[in-house]
């Protein structure tokens, strides 16, 4: 394999892979779960890194165990995803109590199943960052743009050099 061809195989790859993160992270159903989130902060690290984005399954609060990692909606309307510490249920309620991996203390207010969004299914280090690089205009013409006219003058040259060697057979 020559380097040219070398390096239009490495260009195609890690174009597929951009454009299958953000297909993926835009259509989270794809890989079978029902919401992606990109982390923007450092408290569940080591176990999930900001810039990470997270694939969270809906899932009923009952079915939700100590240990679980979860999404839910603070007060504010934040998301927030941490790891239960604690479940308590009663006859019609469940509430959680969670906490950050990094974090040293609970958080101050329990979990009702209300605000609970679900339980993160994977997680895919740094393609967060991606996704909000490619929602700049910036991104949009590096990560689109330019791929696409680099894709449209391969091609171009490819039938060009194809034209001319047929030309010399005559």
């Amino acid at each position: 394999m020559t380097l040219s061809r070398a390096l239009k195989v490495a260009l195609t790859v890690a174009l597929l892979v951009v454009v299958g993160a953000f297909v993926i992270q835009a259509f989270p159903a794809v890989a079978g779960v029902d919401y992606s989130f990109t982390v923007q902060s450092g408290s569940m690290e080591p176990a999930i890194q900001t810039g990470s984005v997270v694939f969270v399954e809906d899932v009923p609060a009952e079915r939700v165990e100590e240990g679980d990692v979860i999404t839910f909606s603070d007060d504010g309307g934040n998301l927030i995803t941490h790891r239960v510490i604690e479940k308590h249920a009663a006859d019609s309620s469940v509430r959680f109590v969670t906490k950050g991996d990094a974090n040293e203390n609970p958080d101050h207010e329990p979990v009702y199943r209300d605000d609970l969004v679900g339980v993160v299914a994977f997680s895919i280090p740094l393609i967060g960052y991606v996704v909000a690089f490619g929602n700049t205009t910036l991104g949009y013409v590096a990560l689109v743009l330019v791929p696409v006219v680099l894709l449209i003058l391969n091609e171009l040259w490819e039938l060009w050099k194809a034209g001319t060697r047929g030309e010399e057979n005559v």
